[in-house]
């Protein structure tokens, strides 16, 4: 694997050995044979989720060329069936992280449980 200062920061995001880790790549690999089945790109079939969830505001996109970037604005003009999410869903249930090392940064107000109060003194 290509060594990068994201998988210096994280190497348990990458470690293909970690069994999380291949649970999205196993992810992966039934979402791409599902966007096959349903016609799209992989990218296609992601954008259109994004884009379908109504929990969601924006798809944020990372295109580096022209070519990428026209081909995935076209991501707007795909609907995806009610079957098609029912899969999506299958494969990664609502609210799953996989590896939750993914999750990124979780603020000590948030994990420690003596920072979830203002002190009553000092007001």
């Amino acid at each position: 694997m290509p060594v990068s200062s994201r998988s210096a920061r994280v190497p348990g995001r990458f470690d293909l050995a970690r069994p999380v880790n291949i649970a999205k790549l196993e992810a992966v690999e039934q979402l791409t044979l599902l966007a096959q089945e349903a016609g799209l790109s992989l990218v296609h079939l992601a954008l259109a989720f994004v884009l379908e969830h109504p929990a969601i505001t924006s798809a944020i996109i990372g295109p580096r060329t022209l070519e990428q970037l026209e081909s995935q604005l076209e991501a707007v003009k795909v609907t995806l069936s009610p079957d098609v999410l029912d899969r999506i869903d299958e494969i990664v249930p609502p609210g799953t992280t996989i590896n939750p090392e993914d999750a990124g940064y979780q603020p000590p107000s948030l994990t420690d449980p003596t920072l979830r109060r203002r002190s009553s003194t000092g007001r």
